[in-house]
């Protein structure tokens, strides 16, 4: 199983949360916005310098900065 940041899919792909490895706080804001393990999270497009990225998020679309997208490791599916 090959496992990808967050932040290292392209416009289009799907993924599924497999880990997240962010600190205590960046965490808790994910699981908030529902971004836990299982969750099947799709990239919508990224700002003209890569970040923050979109992510379509269990039916909402929502802005990740870079720097806390890397600590949630994904597999891609489909």
């Amino acid at each position: 199983m090959r496992l990808v940041s967050l932040c290292d899919i392209n416009t289009g792909e799907k993924v599924r949360v497999v880990k997240i490895l962010s600190d205590i706080s960046i965490k808790r804001r994910f699981m908030d916005l529902g971004l836990i393990e299982d969750t099947i999270v799709e990239c919508k497009g990224h700002s003209p310098m890569n970040d923050p990225s979109a992510y379509l998020i269990r039916g909402a679309v929502i802005a990740i900065r870079k720097a806390d997208a890397k600590g949630v490791k994904c597999q891609y599916i489909g």
